[in-house]
């Protein structure tokens, strides 16, 4: 099969374009409100099983965002096993706190518990389901910042950090955190990305 074709490649290069951006800065012309409403929409845009819309999300601004990254820094003291180990884990954390914002996705455990006991010739699968959601959710969300030019990078610093933003952040219960995007100006060319060869990852039957 010929790997030319006609069809329309804007979404593939959409998808290009979306990177893990390390290199973080402040320097955003979006503002705060702009950049809510894209998460937002992202979201409301992003497919789930049932439409039961299980993700949700908490977008920090400012010294939210600055908060979230001490307390991640803070909590993996005990974690890292030699201080000059945690003097490169603090550099790494840092990168992210230098960002403009970041945002939390959750998974809400009572909307899943609820599709469990619903339907529950499907009950196995809704755990499993409600990850796939969030993971469609958390592409939308980067690729939308990465078309406006904002880089960001998708982290995973929970469960261990669970207790302390759910105080710090009013975190409603139910909701289990499951990943972290700090996203921002992007301060360093990006290195360029190895890809496996298609013919290994996709197979063609035709008959």
């Amino acid at each position: 099969m010929s790997g030319e074709f006609s069809m329309e490649q804007k979404l593939i290069e959409l998808l290009k374009n979306r990177r893990s951006i390390y290199a973080l800065g402040k320097n955003v012309k979006d503002s705060k409100e702009e950049i809510t409403n894209l998460v937002k929409k992202a979201i409301k845009e992003s497919p789930t099983a049932f439409n039961n819309q299980s993700t949700r999300a908490i977008v920090l601004f400012g010294n939210a965002s600055d908060k979230a990254w001490d307390l991640v820094a803070d909590r993996l003291k005990s974690e890292v096993p030699t201080e000059e180990a945690y003097a490169k884990t603090k550099e790494k954390i840092d990168s992210f706190k230098a960002g403009f914002g970041t945002v939390l996705f959750f998974t809400d455990q009572t909307t899943v518990d609820d599709n469990k006991a619903q339907f529950a010739l499907y009950a196995d699968n809704f755990q499993d389901w409600s990850e796939q959601g969030l993971g469609g959710a958390q592409q939308s969300v980067w690729v939308a910042l990465a078309e406006n030019k904002l880089g960001a990078s998708l982290q995973h610093y929970n469960p261990l950090i669970d207790d302390a933003f759910k105080e710090a952040f009013n975190v409603p219960e139910g909701w289990v955190l499951r990943a972290e995007m700090p996203f921002g100006s992007i301060e360093a060319t990006r290195e360029e990305k190895v890809y496996m060869d298609d013919e290994e990852r996709v197979r063609v039957i035709e008959n």
